[in-house]
């Protein structure tokens, strides 16, 4: 919690965490929405705090810097776009279209080179370390537990634990994402991250 550094009292204590969780979100979502509408991390802190209505000082007052609150947001946006991604998945019919559709759709995240370009800054930036791994877990433990609502109501399983599961297809992504970042040859058709899945349902089991 964001706090008054010389609170008067126990109510203006509560007053100032209270304004700062409040200016906090709001920068959170001015620089999500810049991101998003850009497409870009190349958003400058006087556009965010203008968006946020608050003053340029308090990205680093409340984020430490500016690298720091535009990885957060890069993260904000694929946790909301990934929300799309499960919608596709519940409606998969069986669990081959299942790896199919939700790979198709992961790949084609406007967020996904976002976050590619906010963890290569996070790796030249030792300081970012505890940022990127908190969303990162974040990232994992959220599609852990749509995997697990699809493989308990349809009665589905997987050949590794749904942590591994989340993780695995995740990196393998991230990983295409920081690839084509960096220049390397090749399209999303050239990457099977369906087959990084190891989801099956009753009729791809063997026996």
């Amino acid at each position: 919690m964001i706090v008054e550094r010389h609170p008067a009292s126990a109510a203006a204590l509560s007053s100032g965490g209270e304004r700062g969780r409040a200016t906090r979100n709001r920068l959170m979502a001015a620089a999500a929405r810049l991101c998003s509408e850009r497409r870009s991390l190349d958003v400058s802190v006087a556009e965010i705090a203008r968006e946020a209505g608050v003053f340029p000082n308090q990205v680093t007052y409340h984020f430490g810097s500016k690298d720091s609150l535009l990885l957060q947001a890069a993260f904000l946006v694929l946790l909301q776009e990934t929300r799309r991604v499960e919608r596709i998945g519940r409606q998969a019919p069986d669990a081959g279209a299942f790896r199919r559709n939700i790979s198709r759709a992961v790949l084609a995240l406007p967020a996904l080179p976002l976050v590619a370009k906010a963890l290569a800054t996070g790796v030249a930036k030792p300081e970012l370390a505890p940022v990127v791994d908190h969303h990162l877990h974040l990232l994992f433990r959220q599609s852990e537990r749509f995997l697990r609502q699809q493989i308990d109501g349809r009665g589905w399983s997987t050949a590794r634990p749904l942590e591994a599961e989340a993780r695995t297809f995740w990196s393998t992504a991230l990983g295409a994402a920081l690839l084509s970042r960096a220049g390397v040859d090749g399209t999303a058709d050239d990457l099977d991250l369906a087959g990084v899945l190891s989801v099956r349902d009753g009729a791809e089991l063997p026996g």
